[in-house]
């Protein structure tokens, strides 16, 4: 699979109404317990696998998978053992 550029997927998301683009590295073996977030989120990993467990079902991603979060959604974070990176489009604007 052929994934695409950080800037391929930051001007994409832009276009979508996203208003910021982030890449987010996580150490290996990293666990985040529930939480959520004041902005919704799409997201591509690109590097590494990660498992996500939200409305209590949990899914392991790797590169190429996305994900995506509804503002103030809870959910879950596992890491994996060369941790992982995944580019998150994320809209703070409520509505």
């Amino acid at each position: 699979m052929t994934l695409p550029t950080f800037a391929d997927f930051e001007q994409a998301a832009l276009r979508q109404g996203f208003d910021e683009v982030a890449e987010r590295v996580w150490q290996p073996g990293t666990v985040v317990e529930d939480h959520g977030h004041p902005f919704a989120v799409q997201a591509l990993v690109v590097r590494g696998e990660m498992w996500l467990t939200q409305h209590g079902a949990t899914r392991h991603l790797q590169p190429g998978d996305r994900f995506a979060l509804d503002r103030d959604e809870p959910h879950a974070e596992r890491y994996g053992s060369a941790g992982a990176t995944y580019w998150a489009a994320r809209r703070h604007a409520v509505g």
